[in-house]
């Protein structure tokens, strides 16, 4: 069981593990869920969300200034 990560440059097969969430996946990178956002399939999704077998996950990083 795998999904595909699309973030910046990488475009990957990673493997599923049990109960993955998109919050365990941005800890995984090092990544905030403050400056990070993640659309599974295409659709917005939160970091509690279960990644699922075949999925597509891609995450865009928020450019915010003062």
């Amino acid at each position: 069981m795998d999904f595909n990560l699309k973030y910046k440059q990488i475009n990957e097969k990673r493997q599923l593990k049990e109960n993955y969430t998109i919050k365990d996946l941005l800890d995984d990178l090092e990544l905030s869920s403050q400056t990070t956002v993640a659309k599974q399939n295409g659709e917005l999704t939160i970091e509690d969300s279960t990644i699922n077998d075949g999925d597509e996950i891609q995450l865009v990083q928020i450019i915010y200034g003062g």
